[in-house]
């Protein structure tokens, strides 16, 4: 097993009573499991949108990569049976395993790594990670050798190839992969309900398909957070990763249940669009950052469970340094600033909130905070669809409140076409040379530069790093207990 930071070491549905309730399904079944999601994803095929909720349901399930991230942050073979890595540190050798084939029957090897990640880096590419592939150059040594070039020298390349946009893709099948996905995974798709369920199945042509302890697995989709806990106590639902905070008092103390309480690398930002006057001011961004109590937005968004931020890198990561000094919470400065950037007030700014309860209750504190400074937000509530196509994709607005998930996404500030609309040579400057810095020391004293640059920059107000809950049966075996990424393996879970 290797960790991340270390690159030397080495649908039945016809067989279900229509009688039979679904919580009498969820809790007397032992070869099935139904899990629920707060969103929908748009589609199935992970790299062609940025929705994590895409991984949640295909990532090692339907889909698999060469190698795979494990709770603890670690990478482990998964498609790829070894490696080796060179002594400068930018070409993998990688040794594919044998007896692998896709669920339409078409071969696994280094052919379809090679179309898979020269399809991810190409000209067309719509892979949030595109970048990261297009600095790769791939070249098949025979069936199941695959050697990876990369122009820089990038310690978490490992890590990043056991991540969702990296999925292994059979070329006839892959321009459909968002609604009938092909991949090398233990499940296919059953069925997918639009606005209620997608159900998988387990896959007979699996190369360990005796080892799949759940049949079938569903993923219902349940964004209200009064809804959620009501499934969960129903017996509706056996677990709900990421769960409302706001039910852990009462699981607590059911016996039915267990609570996990998990840490992640995810950063919840008030993103900022950098582009649009007058948040393109940095002293209007700075009194932005200045009027939010992150303490508070905490107890609002996430019911206490966080830690405040000062950049866009979370307690725990390699590197990490604390930022969350160079703009804390400060009424009279933040008023100070709009008036030396010549805002007259109000300031009247668009609020688009998501439809997470993390975003929608958080919102309102934000809110609150902001009008204290004299900044009127507009709340504007989309629903994913629509954050996806307008915010993300179109950047139409002024202040969103989002949680980026990605563990390493610091390059999201050096692509000059991101949503956020943040540009910066100094930024881009310390991120390359982050990227060539072999040294850990030196790669760690240049992640504190930059995580210091960002807050400087006051790009967005950094808010915190949230905690996960998750609510299962307490008969529910294999759960993560800390989430690196955002995945559900499947084959990992079994009935005691």
């Amino acid at each position: 097993m290797l960790n991340r930071r270390s690159v030397l070491a080495t649908g039945a549905l016809a067989a279900i009573p229509l009688a039979a309730p679904v919580g009498a399904l969820a809790q007397n079944r032992k070869d099935a499991v139904v899990l629920a999601m707060t969103l929908e994803p748009p589609g199935l095929d992970p790299t062609a949108g940025a929705a994590s909720a895409i991984a949640e349901i295909v990532q090692y399930n339907i889909f698999e990569t060469l190698t795979k991230i494990n709770s603890d942050g670690s990478v482990s073979p998964l498609l790829a049976e070894s490696w080796e890595v060179s002594p400068d540190l930018k070409t993998y050798t990688f040794k594919l395993r044998k007896g692998v084939k896709f669920q339409n029957g078409e071969p696994f090897n280094a052919a379809a790594v090679k179309f898979s990640y020269d399809r991810a880096g190409g000209e067309k590419s719509t892979n949030k990670d595109k970048r990261t592939f297009a600095n790769l150059t791939t070249q098949v040594v025979d069936e199941h050798t695959l050697v990876v070039l990369n122009k820089d020298i990038d310690p978490d390349l490992l890590f990043a190839l056991g991540q969702a946009t990296a999925i292994i893709v059979e070329p006839k099948s892959a321009d459909t992969n968002a609604t009938k996905p092909v991949g090398t995974g233990p499940y296919q798709l059953g069925a997918w309900n639009k606005g209620s369920s997608v159900v998988l199945t387990a896959w007979d042509g699996f190369r360990a398909a005796s080892a799949i302890k759940q049949r079938r697995a569903t993923f219902r989709f349940i964004s209200d957070p009064a809804a959620q806990v009501a499934a969960l106590l129903a017996g509706d639902v056996d677990l709900f990763p990421r769960v409302t905070p706001r039910s852990v008092p009462q699981f607590k103390t059911n016996p039915r249940f267990q609570v996990l309480v998990s840490g992640s690398r995810a950063k919840t930002i008030l993103a900022i669009n950098n582009a649009r006057k007058p948040l393109d001011d940095v002293r209007v961004r700075r009194a932005i950052a200045a009027a939010i109590d992150r303490k508070a937005v905490i107890e609002g968004a996430g019911d206490g469970y966080g830690a405040p931020i000062g950049s866009h890198y979370v307690p725990g990561a390699f590197g990490y340094v604390d930022t969350t000094g160079v703009n804390p919470f400060d009424i009279e400065k933040s008023k100070k600033l709009l008036a030396e950037a010549g805002i007259k007030t109000p300031l009247e700014l668009t609020l688009t909130l998501p439809p997470t309860p993390y975003a929608r209750q958080g919102g309102e504190v934000i809110v609150a905070q902001l009008a204290k400074v004299g900044i009127v937000a507009k709340t504007q509530n989309v629903e994913w669809a629509q954050w996806l196509s307008g915010t993300y994709g179109n950047k139409n607005y002024d202040l969103t409140l989002i949680s980026h998930v990605e563990p390493f996404d610091l390059a999201n500030f050096a692509k000059p076409d991101y949503y956020w609309g943040y540009q910066s040579a100094k930024f881009n400057d310390l991120f390359n040379q982050i990227k060539n810095a072999a040294r850990p020391q030196d790669r760690a004293r240049l992640l504190g530069d930059a995580q210091k640059l960002l807050a400087d920059d006051a790009v967005h107000a950094f808010l915190y790093q949230p905690q996960w809950i998750t609510v299962a049966n307490k008969n529910l075996k294999g759960l993560w207990k800390d989430m690196p990424v955002f995945v559900n393996d499947l084959s990992a879970l079994s009935w005691s």
